[in-house]
Protein backbone atom coordinates (compact mmCIF):
# COMPACT_ATOMS: atom_id res chain seq x y z
CA UNK A 1 0.00 0.00 0.00
CA UNK A 2 2.88 2.09 0.80
CA UNK A 3 4.73 1.42 -2.23
CA UNK A 4 1.49 2.61 -4.47
CA UNK A 5 1.02 5.51 -2.50
CA UNK A 6 4.38 7.05 -3.50
CA UNK A 7 4.27 6.18 -7.14
CA UNK A 8 1.04 8.28 -6.90
CA UNK A 9 2.83 11.07 -5.28
CA UNK A 10 5.83 11.24 -7.92
CA UNK A 11 3.34 11.37 -11.41
CA UNK A 12 1.24 14.51 -9.16
CA UNK A 13 4.72 16.20 -8.99
CA UNK A 14 5.36 15.22 -12.49
CA UNK A 15 2.07 16.77 -13.81
CA UNK A 16 2.57 19.68 -12.20
CA UNK A 17 6.29 20.65 -13.05
CA UNK A 18 5.05 20.15 -16.50
CA UNK A 19 2.07 22.49 -16.12
CA UNK A 20 4.14 24.94 -14.50
CA UNK A 21 6.65 24.86 -18.04
CA UNK A 22 3.55 25.38 -20.16
CA UNK A 23 2.36 28.47 -18.48
CA UNK A 24 6.16 30.14 -18.49
CA UNK A 25 6.30 29.49 -21.94
CA UNK A 26 3.33 31.11 -22.69
CA UNK A 27 4.23 33.92 -20.56
CA UNK A 28 7.79 34.27 -22.21
CA UNK A 29 5.89 33.93 -25.73
CA UNK A 30 3.41 36.99 -24.79
CA UNK A 31 6.76 39.31 -23.40
CA UNK A 32 8.88 37.98 -26.10
CA UNK A 33 7.49 38.13 -29.03
CA UNK A 34 10.78 38.41 -31.49
CA UNK A 35 13.00 35.82 -29.14
CA UNK A 36 14.95 36.72 -26.19
CA UNK A 37 17.89 37.87 -27.99
CA UNK A 38 16.47 40.28 -30.68
CA UNK A 39 18.03 40.60 -33.93
CA UNK A 40 18.44 44.52 -33.26
CA UNK A 41 19.64 44.16 -29.82
CA UNK A 42 22.85 46.04 -29.07
CA UNK A 43 24.36 42.44 -28.38
CA UNK A 44 23.60 41.02 -32.17
CA UNK A 45 24.43 44.32 -33.31
CA UNK A 46 28.06 43.70 -32.01
CA UNK A 47 27.98 40.29 -32.86
CA UNK A 48 27.37 41.11 -36.08
CA UNK A 49 30.21 43.99 -36.49
CA UNK A 50 32.32 41.53 -35.25
CA UNK A 51 31.48 38.74 -37.74
CA UNK A 52 31.86 41.31 -40.79
CA UNK A 53 35.26 43.05 -39.79
CA UNK A 54 36.50 39.35 -39.76
CA UNK A 55 34.88 38.61 -42.80
CA UNK A 56 36.47 41.62 -44.18
CA UNK A 57 39.68 41.06 -42.27
CA UNK A 58 39.51 37.49 -43.66
CA UNK A 59 39.38 38.17 -47.60
CA UNK A 60 41.89 40.70 -47.29
CA UNK A 61 44.32 37.83 -46.08
CA UNK A 62 42.90 35.47 -48.68
CA UNK A 63 43.80 37.74 -51.64
CA UNK A 64 47.57 38.10 -50.30
CA UNK A 65 48.00 34.10 -49.78
CA UNK A 66 46.55 33.45 -53.38
CA UNK A 67 49.23 36.30 -54.28
CA UNK A 68 51.72 34.75 -52.16
CA UNK A 69 50.62 30.77 -53.88
CA UNK A 70 50.69 32.14 -57.82
CA UNK A 71 54.24 33.81 -56.94
CA UNK A 72 55.42 30.46 -55.52
CA UNK A 73 53.78 28.85 -58.60
CA UNK A 74 54.94 30.52 -60.93
CA UNK A 75 58.59 29.96 -59.41
CA UNK A 76 58.01 26.54 -59.09
CA UNK A 77 57.05 26.37 -62.40
CA UNK A 78 60.31 28.12 -63.78
CA UNK A 79 62.33 25.67 -61.24
CA UNK A 80 60.70 23.07 -62.84
CA UNK A 81 61.60 24.22 -66.53
CA UNK A 82 65.07 24.08 -65.74
CA UNK A 83 64.93 21.21 -64.04
CA UNK A 84 63.54 19.60 -67.29
CA UNK A 85 66.43 21.30 -69.22
CA UNK A 86 69.03 19.80 -66.95
CA UNK A 87 67.43 16.46 -66.91
CA UNK A 88 67.34 16.53 -71.09
CA UNK A 89 71.02 17.33 -71.13
CA UNK A 90 71.78 14.77 -68.52
CA UNK A 91 69.96 11.91 -70.73
CA UNK A 92 72.18 13.99 -74.16
CA UNK A 93 75.07 13.29 -72.07
CA UNK A 94 74.55 9.71 -71.20
CA UNK A 95 73.51 9.30 -74.17
CA UNK A 96 77.11 10.39 -76.15
CA UNK A 97 78.85 8.49 -73.42
CA UNK A 98 76.74 5.68 -74.29
CA UNK A 99 77.66 6.24 -77.88
CA UNK A 100 81.27 6.98 -77.45
CA UNK A 101 81.84 3.49 -75.27
CA UNK A 102 80.38 1.89 -78.42
CA UNK A 103 82.26 3.69 -81.11
CA UNK A 104 85.10 2.58 -78.99
CA UNK A 105 84.05 -0.93 -78.60
CA UNK A 106 83.54 -1.29 -82.67
CA UNK A 107 86.61 0.12 -83.75
CA UNK A 108 88.71 -2.29 -80.99
CA UNK A 109 86.75 -5.03 -82.58
CA UNK A 110 86.85 -4.18 -86.19
CA UNK A 111 91.34 -2.75 -85.64
CA UNK A 112 92.24 -5.28 -83.46
CA UNK A 113 92.06 -9.62 -84.58
CA UNK A 114 93.23 -11.49 -81.52
CA UNK A 115 96.61 -12.31 -82.14
CA UNK A 116 99.81 -13.87 -80.04
CA UNK A 117 102.54 -11.28 -79.24
CA UNK A 118 105.53 -12.84 -80.74
CA UNK A 119 108.84 -13.39 -79.81
CA UNK A 120 111.03 -9.89 -78.13
CA UNK A 121 111.96 -6.97 -79.94
CA UNK A 122 109.96 -8.50 -83.26
CA UNK A 123 106.69 -7.05 -81.96
CA UNK A 124 105.30 -4.19 -84.08
CA UNK A 125 101.88 -2.38 -83.51
CA UNK A 126 100.33 -0.74 -86.80
CA UNK A 127 99.86 3.07 -87.23
CA UNK A 128 98.08 2.96 -89.96
CA UNK A 129 94.57 3.50 -90.04
CA UNK A 130 92.13 2.32 -93.00
CA UNK A 131 90.51 5.00 -95.33
CA UNK A 132 87.12 5.69 -95.67
CA UNK A 133 84.65 4.60 -98.39
CA UNK A 134 84.71 7.30 -100.68
CA UNK A 135 81.45 9.30 -100.86
CA UNK A 136 81.04 10.92 -104.25
CA UNK A 137 77.39 12.09 -103.32
CA UNK A 138 79.09 14.90 -101.15
CA UNK A 139 80.19 16.92 -103.68
CA UNK A 140 79.50 15.53 -107.41
CA UNK A 141 81.39 18.45 -109.31
CA UNK A 142 84.27 18.52 -106.72
CA UNK A 143 84.80 14.54 -107.41
CA UNK A 144 84.59 15.24 -111.36
CA UNK A 145 87.22 17.56 -110.92
CA UNK A 146 89.31 15.31 -108.74
CA UNK A 147 89.18 12.24 -111.00
CA UNK A 148 91.14 14.46 -113.54
CA UNK A 149 93.66 15.65 -111.58
CA UNK A 150 94.83 13.56 -108.58
CA UNK A 151 97.21 10.75 -109.36
CA UNK A 152 97.16 7.95 -107.21
CA UNK A 153 94.21 8.90 -105.04
CA UNK A 154 96.37 12.04 -103.92
CA UNK A 155 96.73 15.94 -104.51
CA UNK A 156 98.33 19.09 -103.69
CA UNK A 157 95.79 21.59 -102.41
CA UNK A 158 96.31 25.09 -101.67
CA UNK A 159 93.50 27.99 -101.04
CA UNK A 160 93.81 31.37 -102.47
CA UNK A 161 92.41 34.63 -102.98
CA UNK A 162 93.55 37.99 -104.22
CA UNK A 163 95.46 39.10 -101.32
CA UNK A 164 98.01 36.58 -101.94
CA UNK A 165 97.97 36.78 -106.09
CA UNK A 166 101.86 37.62 -106.44
CA UNK A 167 102.90 34.38 -103.81
CA UNK A 168 100.70 32.56 -105.60
CA UNK A 169 102.05 32.71 -109.21
CA UNK A 170 105.77 32.00 -107.66
CA UNK A 171 103.54 28.79 -105.73
CA UNK A 172 102.47 27.39 -108.73
CA UNK A 173 105.51 27.87 -111.23
CA UNK A 174 108.18 26.46 -109.07
CA UNK A 175 105.55 23.33 -109.09
CA UNK A 176 104.95 23.58 -112.72
CA UNK A 177 108.93 23.59 -113.31
CA UNK A 178 109.48 20.40 -110.83
CA UNK A 179 106.61 18.72 -113.32
CA UNK A 180 104.36 18.17 -110.51
CA UNK A 181 100.57 17.28 -112.35
CA UNK A 182 98.46 16.46 -109.62
CA UNK A 183 97.76 20.20 -107.62
CA UNK A 184 94.36 22.43 -106.91
CA UNK A 185 94.07 25.51 -106.49
CA UNK A 186 90.72 26.47 -104.07
CA UNK A 187 89.73 29.91 -105.40
CA UNK A 188 87.82 31.84 -102.59
CA UNK A 189 87.35 34.68 -105.46
CA UNK A 190 86.86 34.59 -108.94
CA UNK A 191 89.45 37.31 -109.52
CA UNK A 192 91.63 33.92 -108.76
CA UNK A 193 89.53 31.80 -110.75
CA UNK A 194 90.58 34.23 -113.63
CA UNK A 195 94.12 34.39 -112.59
CA UNK A 196 94.42 30.10 -112.67
CA UNK A 197 92.34 29.61 -115.57
CA UNK A 198 94.77 32.10 -117.42
CA UNK A 199 97.79 30.55 -116.46
CA UNK A 200 96.67 27.41 -116.94
CA UNK A 201 96.42 26.11 -113.20
CA UNK A 202 93.82 23.34 -112.09
CA UNK A 203 91.41 25.84 -110.21
CA UNK A 204 87.72 24.71 -108.00
CA UNK A 205 85.70 27.58 -107.04
CA UNK A 206 83.28 26.46 -103.97
CA UNK A 207 79.49 26.84 -104.41
CA UNK A 208 78.49 29.79 -102.21
CA UNK A 209 78.63 29.84 -99.12
CA UNK A 210 77.96 33.45 -96.97
CA UNK A 211 80.25 32.03 -93.89
CA UNK A 212 83.11 30.80 -96.26
CA UNK A 213 83.21 33.30 -98.65
CA UNK A 214 83.09 36.60 -96.35
CA UNK A 215 86.67 35.63 -94.72
CA UNK A 216 87.55 33.70 -97.88
CA UNK A 217 87.15 37.34 -100.17
CA UNK A 218 88.54 39.68 -97.88
CA UNK A 219 90.69 37.53 -95.23
CA UNK A 220 94.39 37.82 -94.41
CA UNK A 221 96.72 34.93 -94.63
CA UNK A 222 95.21 33.37 -91.01
CA UNK A 223 91.67 33.92 -91.59
CA UNK A 224 92.06 31.92 -94.90
CA UNK A 225 94.28 29.53 -93.09
CA UNK A 226 91.63 28.53 -90.58
CA UNK A 227 88.86 28.14 -93.62
CA UNK A 228 91.16 24.81 -94.86
CA UNK A 229 89.98 22.68 -92.30
CA UNK A 230 86.06 22.69 -93.66
CA UNK A 231 87.09 22.62 -96.79
CA UNK A 232 89.59 19.81 -96.17
CA UNK A 233 86.44 17.15 -95.11
CA UNK A 234 85.03 17.22 -99.02
CA UNK A 235 88.37 16.56 -99.92
CA UNK A 236 88.88 13.11 -97.39
CA UNK A 237 85.25 11.85 -97.72
CA UNK A 238 85.63 11.32 -101.41
CA UNK A 239 88.41 9.16 -100.28
CA UNK A 240 91.49 11.35 -101.56
CA UNK A 241 94.78 12.31 -100.02
CA UNK A 242 95.86 15.92 -99.76
CA UNK A 243 98.88 17.48 -99.32
CA UNK A 244 97.86 20.98 -98.09
CA UNK A 245 100.12 23.53 -98.80
CA UNK A 246 99.82 27.30 -98.04
CA UNK A 247 100.70 29.87 -100.79
CA UNK A 248 104.07 30.79 -99.45
CA UNK A 249 105.99 27.74 -100.61
CA UNK A 250 108.47 27.41 -103.17
CA UNK A 251 108.49 23.16 -104.38
CA UNK A 252 111.93 21.90 -105.54
CA UNK A 253 111.43 18.39 -105.94
CA UNK A 254 108.02 16.55 -105.81
CA UNK A 255 107.01 15.60 -102.33
CA UNK A 256 105.13 12.69 -103.54
CA UNK A 257 108.25 10.95 -103.98
CA UNK A 258 109.84 11.95 -99.87
CA UNK A 259 106.29 11.11 -97.96
CA UNK A 260 105.92 7.80 -95.79
CA UNK A 261 102.03 7.60 -95.97
CA UNK A 262 101.99 5.43 -92.68
CA UNK A 263 100.32 8.07 -90.68
CA UNK A 264 96.98 9.93 -90.38
CA UNK A 265 99.00 12.92 -90.92
CA UNK A 266 102.68 13.83 -91.82
CA UNK A 267 103.38 17.67 -91.06
CA UNK A 268 106.21 19.50 -91.63
CA UNK A 269 108.03 21.01 -88.06
CA UNK A 270 108.58 24.72 -86.86
CA UNK A 271 111.40 22.99 -84.93
CA UNK A 272 115.38 24.35 -86.24
CA UNK A 273 117.25 21.65 -85.50
CA UNK A 274 116.42 17.78 -85.12
CA UNK A 275 115.94 18.50 -81.28
CA UNK A 276 113.03 21.00 -81.52
CA UNK A 277 111.70 19.08 -84.70
CA UNK A 278 111.81 15.61 -83.14
CA UNK A 279 111.39 16.22 -79.64
CA UNK A 280 113.76 16.15 -75.94
CA UNK A 281 113.04 16.28 -72.89
CA UNK A 282 113.54 19.22 -70.92
CA UNK A 283 114.67 19.47 -67.06
CA UNK A 284 112.37 22.01 -64.98
CA UNK A 285 114.14 23.51 -62.15
CA UNK A 286 112.35 24.05 -59.04
CA UNK A 287 114.76 25.00 -55.92
CA UNK A 288 111.89 25.14 -53.28
CA UNK A 289 111.12 21.57 -53.62
CA UNK A 290 114.97 20.44 -52.46
CA UNK A 291 115.49 16.84 -53.12
CA UNK A 292 112.93 16.64 -56.13
CA UNK A 293 113.75 20.10 -57.86
CA UNK A 294 114.02 19.01 -60.84
CA UNK A 295 111.14 17.79 -62.91
CA UNK A 296 111.60 16.07 -66.56
CA UNK A 297 108.94 17.16 -69.14
CA UNK A 298 108.86 16.42 -73.15
CA UNK A 299 109.15 19.07 -75.68
CA UNK A 300 108.78 19.35 -78.90
CA UNK A 301 108.29 22.61 -81.76
CA UNK A 302 104.92 22.51 -82.85
CA UNK A 303 103.26 21.48 -86.92
CA UNK A 304 103.07 23.65 -89.46
CA UNK A 305 99.46 23.68 -90.37
CA UNK A 306 100.55 25.30 -93.69
CA UNK A 307 101.57 21.78 -94.80
CA UNK A 308 100.71 18.45 -93.90
CA UNK A 309 100.09 15.58 -95.66
CA UNK A 310 96.61 13.93 -94.69
CA UNK A 311 94.91 10.52 -95.12
CA UNK A 312 91.32 10.04 -96.11
CA UNK A 313 90.84 8.28 -92.67
CA UNK A 314 88.55 8.58 -89.01
CA UNK A 315 91.15 10.42 -87.26
CA UNK A 316 91.57 12.49 -89.90
CA UNK A 317 87.79 13.81 -90.67
CA UNK A 318 87.49 13.90 -86.83
CA UNK A 319 90.87 16.18 -86.59
CA UNK A 320 89.21 18.44 -89.22
CA UNK A 321 85.85 18.62 -87.44
CA UNK A 322 87.01 19.48 -84.17
CA UNK A 323 89.44 22.29 -85.33
CA UNK A 324 86.82 23.52 -87.51
CA UNK A 325 84.34 23.51 -84.51
CA UNK A 326 86.47 24.90 -82.48
CA UNK A 327 87.34 27.80 -84.57
CA UNK A 328 84.14 28.41 -85.30
CA UNK A 329 83.53 29.20 -81.42
CA UNK A 330 87.07 30.71 -80.04
CA UNK A 331 88.95 33.33 -80.77
CA UNK A 332 92.14 31.53 -82.04
CA UNK A 333 95.27 30.57 -83.73
CA UNK A 334 94.42 27.69 -85.76
CA UNK A 335 98.17 26.14 -85.73
CA UNK A 336 97.87 26.10 -82.19
CA UNK A 337 94.37 24.01 -82.30
CA UNK A 338 95.77 21.87 -84.96
CA UNK A 339 98.62 20.82 -82.33
CA UNK A 340 96.37 20.53 -79.28
CA UNK A 341 94.46 18.08 -80.80
CA UNK A 342 96.95 16.60 -82.25
CA UNK A 343 99.05 16.14 -78.89
CA UNK A 344 97.16 16.77 -76.08
CA UNK A 345 95.91 12.78 -74.04
CA UNK A 346 92.73 12.10 -72.98
CA UNK A 347 92.53 13.33 -69.80
CA UNK A 348 89.21 13.87 -67.40
CA UNK A 349 86.87 15.97 -69.15
CA UNK A 350 88.59 15.56 -72.33
CA UNK A 351 89.43 12.91 -75.32
CA UNK A 352 92.33 12.69 -77.18
CA UNK A 353 91.94 12.16 -80.57
CA UNK A 354 94.03 8.83 -81.72
CA UNK A 355 95.28 10.12 -84.83
CA UNK A 356 98.92 8.64 -85.89
CA UNK A 357 100.90 11.46 -87.07
CA UNK A 358 104.70 11.39 -88.53
CA UNK A 359 107.23 14.37 -88.54
CA UNK A 360 108.71 15.63 -91.66
CA UNK A 361 112.45 16.02 -92.43
CA UNK A 362 113.05 19.26 -91.51
CA UNK A 363 115.97 19.72 -94.05
CA UNK A 364 113.66 18.13 -96.81
CA UNK A 365 110.19 20.26 -96.03
CA UNK A 366 112.39 22.71 -94.89
CA UNK A 367 110.79 26.45 -93.09
CA UNK A 368 112.74 29.35 -93.40
CA UNK A 369 114.16 29.96 -89.93
CA UNK A 370 115.94 26.88 -90.96
CA UNK A 371 117.15 27.75 -94.33
CA UNK A 372 118.15 31.53 -93.41
CA UNK A 373 119.85 30.81 -89.55
CA UNK A 374 121.58 27.49 -90.48
CA UNK A 375 121.46 26.46 -93.82
CA UNK A 376 123.08 29.04 -96.17
CA UNK A 377 125.73 29.45 -93.44
CA UNK A 378 127.04 26.07 -93.67
CA UNK A 379 128.66 24.81 -96.78
CA UNK A 380 127.89 21.39 -96.43
CA UNK A 381 124.16 21.82 -95.97
CA UNK A 382 123.99 24.62 -98.78
CA UNK A 383 124.33 21.45 -101.34
CA UNK A 384 121.07 19.80 -100.42
CA UNK A 385 118.51 20.89 -102.44
CA UNK A 386 114.79 20.62 -99.88
CA UNK A 387 111.84 19.45 -101.77
CA UNK A 388 110.09 22.62 -100.44
CA UNK A 389 111.02 25.75 -98.19
CA UNK A 390 108.09 27.47 -96.93
CA UNK A 391 108.66 30.73 -95.85
CA UNK A 392 107.04 30.89 -92.66
CA UNK A 393 109.14 32.39 -89.89
CA UNK A 394 109.28 35.64 -92.26
CA UNK A 395 106.90 38.46 -93.01
CA UNK A 396 108.44 39.86 -95.87
CA UNK A 397 107.07 36.51 -97.76
CA UNK A 398 107.31 37.65 -101.42
CA UNK A 399 111.05 38.71 -101.91
CA UNK A 400 112.24 36.16 -99.80
CA UNK A 401 110.74 33.27 -101.79
CA UNK A 402 111.79 34.77 -104.94
CA UNK A 403 115.10 34.58 -103.49
CA UNK A 404 114.42 30.91 -102.63
CA UNK A 405 113.25 30.09 -106.35
CA UNK A 406 116.57 32.50 -108.09
CA UNK A 407 119.01 30.49 -105.44
CA UNK A 408 117.68 26.52 -105.99
CA UNK A 409 116.22 26.65 -109.33
CA UNK A 410 117.65 29.93 -111.44
CA UNK A 411 120.88 28.73 -109.51
CA UNK A 412 121.50 32.28 -108.10
CA UNK A 413 124.28 31.64 -105.64
CA UNK A 414 124.09 35.05 -103.89
CA UNK A 415 119.96 35.51 -103.90
CA UNK A 416 120.06 34.69 -100.40
CA UNK A 417 122.61 37.04 -98.75
CA UNK A 418 120.91 40.47 -98.95
CA UNK A 419 118.10 39.02 -96.12
CA UNK A 420 118.43 38.83 -92.54
CA UNK A 421 118.51 36.17 -90.32
CA UNK A 422 115.27 37.15 -88.77
CA UNK A 423 112.24 40.15 -89.32
CA UNK A 424 113.40 43.45 -89.09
Amino acid sequence: MAVGRREKNSQSRIAVAIGIGVVAGCIFAFAFPHGFFSANSPTQNRLRSKSNFEVGSSSCESTEKIDLLKSDIMRLSDKNIELKKQVRELKENIRLVEQGKDRARDQLTVSSKPTKAGPFGSVKGSRTNPPVIPDETVNPRLAKILSEVAVGKELIVCLANSNVRAMLEIWFTSIKKVGIPNYLVVALDDSIVDFCESNDVPVYKRDPDEAIDTVGKTGGNHAVSALKFRILREFLQLGYSVLLSDVDIVYLQNPFHHLYRDSDVESMSDGHNNMTAYGFIDVFDEPAMGWSRYVHTTRIWVYNSGFFYIRPTVPSIELLDRIADRLAKEDAWDQAVFNEELFFPSHPGYDGLYAAKRTMDIYMFMNSKVLFKTVRKDARLRQLKPVIVHVNYHPDKYPRMKAVFDYYVLGMKDALDPFPDGSE
